[in-house]
């Protein structure tokens, strides 16, 4: 993938997990999300806690913009660390929204909220690599932060 040259080039990457989850798997989160923006790529997550919220502290450190596509109906439910709030009101059918308006995506641990996101994701042909998640056809397993981003880098294309 080429350099971004304008904003609609940015690569926009989900990252996938779930509200509680270790501190070391928030460390992957958090390095992910860094990565992510570090790369010129826009963030985007469920806006709210634990993998999404390290995930989004991360991209803010790089200076990156992070969209929250958020489950409820009010925008200072978001972490701390989200740029564009996104309200919905409609709980975990955000998930889908989520998956529909990125170009890949890193799924990280995370239960049955995450396991929705990665069905959406296979299903619209979205790349996805997973960090110590669902083990489904169609995720990519990487060892890390740096190598799921690497992984999902050379898998990114779109018109």
């Amino acid at each position: 993938m080429a350099t971004p040259d304008s904003e609609s080039d940015r690569p926009r990457i989900a990252v996938f997990g779930g509200r509680v989850t270790s501190d070391t798997l928030l460390e992957e989160a958090y390095q992910v999300g860094n990565l992510v923006a570090s790369k010129g790529g826009i963030l985007f997550c469920g806006g709210m806690g634990g993998v999404m919220e390290a995930a989004s502290h991360g991209a803010a450190d790089a200076g990156g913009t992070v969209v929250g596509i958020l489950p409820t109906a009010d925008s200072q439910s978001a972490n701390p660390y989200v740029t564009i709030p996104i309200v919905t009101g409609i709980g975990t059918a955000r998930n889908s929204i989520i998956a529909r308006s990125v170009h890949g995506g890193i799924a990280i641990d995370g239960k049955y909220g995450t396991l929705s996101e990665i069905a959406y994701s296979i299903d619209f042909n979205i790349p996805l690599v997973g960090i110590r998640t669902w083990e489904i056809e169609g995720v990519i397993p990487a060892k890390n932060a740096g190598d799921a981003v690497e992984q999902l880098w050379k898998r990114l294309t779109w018109e």
